[in-house]
């Protein structure tokens, strides 16, 4: 183990603790929101080898946690080797739409991923079908069940909150996550990349929730709260217009292609370490950092 550098911390005192690391700009949905995470026509997504050496140099910091994203992560086949290269003392884990999940939610918890986030905007299938374009919702509550079974957990179910399209499912999804400890509702504020006019109101959904919950924990990501509600377990996801959410993140991007992305909703401060190493690349780590800004500011 490499002696530990000192943390990286952007100039509003924020410390960069969780690292989000997008495998692939692929994906096999179509969601009529997706924000690709903010990537804008990408480069060849990296290889097994120089995604290793992103992970390696960032695990030489106090990093806490790694997040596998996409596109859809699990369409790359050397996603578990990927898993392994995560050392022991940083948890690692994945946001995926679940569809493909079943054959390997095993394969993933014994390389050592913690838990899964998974994409869930509906629980009724012609809905599916409308947000995401495909006929999987069957495949993805397999995936649920095969990443409970695996240990996985918490699954935490994204719920992306549409107007007009899954804002009536409030109650059913309390009802699929109630009395289960190992799955957690988050409910999403939809952000606003591109032609999807389905926004819905989350500031007042949120303040009905937390009238309603018998305890409300405070998260340290985003300061964020987790509200239980007659045994089921929720968290609020508020990213607009929301201070709180900018002034408590604690996250640095890699792009599919090996920019780092200090804000998923700016590119004007990527900073490109594809093919870099070593100092060079310590170098560029705290150059992006230096270049975190809030931006609601």
């Amino acid at each position: 183990m490499h002696e530990m550098n000192q943390a990286l911390i952007d100039p509003f005192g924020r410390q960069i603790t969780n690292v989000r690391i997008s495998l692939t700009p692929a994906c096999n949905l179509n969601c009529i929101y997706c924000h690709a995470e903010g990537e804008e026509h990408p480069k060849n997504q990296l290889s097994t080898d120089e995604i290793k050496t992103i992970i390696h140099a960032f695990s030489r910091y106090p990093i806490r946690s790694m997040k596998f994203t996409g596109g859809e992560p699990t369409l790359r086949d050397d996603l578990t080797e990927i898993i392994r290269s995560v050392p022991s003392h940083i948890e690692s884990s994945m946001t995926t739409n679940g569809t493909l999940l079943e054959d390997i939610a095993h394969d993933l918890k014994d390389a050592g991923l913690s838990r899964v986030n998974i994409s869930l905007d509906t629980l009724r299938q012609d809905r599916y079908k409308q947000i995401t374009g495909k006929d999987l919702l069957g495949d993805v509550l397999a995936g649920i069940d095969a990443a409970l079974d695996a240990g996985l957990t918490p699954v935490k179910l994204n719920m992306v909150l549409l107007k007009g399209i899954n804002d009536d499912e409030i109650p059913d999804f309390f009802q699929f996550v109630r009395g289960n400890r190992d799955l957690v509702l988050q409910i999403i504020e939809l952000m606003e990349f591109n032609d999807c006019t389905s926004h819905a109101d989350v500031d007042n959904l949120e303040k009905k929730i937390a009238s309603q919950s018998t305890e409300i924990l405070t998260r340290r990501m985003h300061h964020r709260k987790k509200y239980c509600v007659d045994g089921a377990e929720v968290e609020v996801v508020r990213p607009l217009h929301n201070t709180e959410f900018c002034a408590h993140c604690n996250r640095i991007r890699v792009t599919s292609d090996g920019k780092l992305k200090p804000c998923l909703l700016r590119r004007d401060n990527e900073v490109d370490v594809r093919g870099k190493s070593g100092e060079e690349l310590d170098a560029l780590i705290h150059k992006a950092v230096q270049q975190r800004r809030p931006f609601n500011q």
